[in-house]
């Protein structure tokens, strides 16, 4: 169904994951992100999130703070640990703001730190910034451009 979606196909092949335990979020991400032309992926916590990340590779991953079983930090961490997996971006959201909250996120392997609720367009910016520019088979999205 839609492989061969013609609209934004450079963009088409970016699979974003968005972990959070709120579904209000989730659906929030899902419908900006889709609007942006991504491929979107959800999951409700860290293990949903897990088994979703080994099964579709995603290429960017926004991971919640707070969250039951398994918690962001955590989360973060065992992503970061696996060889397969450590060179994706990793996005924190929380609807806390604090300086320990940023610093705590950066030592477990997160890339950046956003903070609940946002807007359709800072969220499409973070995933422009961090979504990875080498080519997996289309030959128009290698631009040269260092993470």
């Amino acid at each position: 169904m839609g492989a061969d979606t013609p609209a934004a196909p450079a963009v088409a092949s970016t699979r974003v994951l968005v972990i959070d335990d709120s579904n209000t979020i989730r659906r929030s991400a899902e419908i900006f992100l889709k609007q942006g032309g991504y491929e979107v992926l959800l999951a409700e916590d860290g293990f949903d999130a897990l088994a979703k990340i080994n099964d579709h590779s995603p290429a960017l991953i926004f991971c919640d703070i707070l969250m039951p079983r398994l918690d962001g930090y955590q989360t973060c961490a065992i992503i970061k640990r696996n060889p397969r997996f450590a060179h994706v971006p990793v996005i924190m959201l929380s609807s806390k703001d604090g300086l320990f909250d940023k610093a705590r996120g950066r030592m477990v392997g997160s890339q950046e730190y956003l903070t609940k609720p946002f807007t359709k367009e800072q969220l499409l910016r973070v995933v422009q910034q961090f979504r990875p520019v080498q080519g997996g088979g289309d030959a128009s999205a290698a631009p040269a451009t260092a993470l």
